[in-house]
């Protein structure tokens, strides 16, 4: 096994990338090798098997974020506007959303990279000018500029991607 040295995840041995956080893994000689069902199995038996998925949940809920990587769902209530991003230390401007939590370092998000937003019946996102850009079913979007979002879009906050869906869509 690989220890991750930055999150000490363990990895299979031939590793190249960390399969928690994705960082380069010290050591990796660049060869690779097979891994057995039984090894897959051994190494994913700590993970539950069921209720991994927050439910969609609240009537007050105008629509969720539904993290493709994860499964995990985001409710959107309350407010009609939320900047995300992911906080780092020091920061003095806090995200709404903040996808810390979600490998967005990783991904490529940054501190304030966008927002989302309810008017009337219209839901816009749009890039604060994110150094990895936004893009809403692949395509990329001009920062600073305000774009419909439709229920089912996919929206990518540099690599890390998620779905809109919208209540009464």
């Amino acid at each position: 096994m690989i220890i991750c040295s930055n999150c000490k995840h363990s990895n299979l041995d031939g590793a190249m990338f960390c399969a928690e956080c994705g960082a380069q893994l010290v050591g990796a000689d660049g060869t690779t090798q097979n891994i057995t069902t039984k090894q897959f199995e051994e190494l994913n038996k700590d993970i539950p098997t069921q209720d991994v998925y927050q439910t969609f949940e609240g009537s007050d809920a105008w629509g969720s974020l539904h993290l493709l990587d994860t499964g995990q769902v985001l409710p959107l209530s309350t407010r009609n506007e939320f900047t995300m991003g992911r906080i780092s230390e020091g920061q003095p401007i806090m995200p709404d959303i903040d996808l810390s939590p979600y490998q967005a370092y990783a991904a490529g998000v940054s501190r304030l990279h966008g927002v989302i937003k309810r008017d009337g019946t219209r839901i816009v996102f749009m890039d604060l000018g994110s150094a990895n850009g936004s893009y809403i079913n692949g395509k990329r979007l001009s920062s600073n500029v305000e774009q419909v979002l439709n229920h089912g879009d996919i929206v990518a906050l540099g690599k890390l991607k998620m779905q809109v869906l919208l209540k009464n869509a």
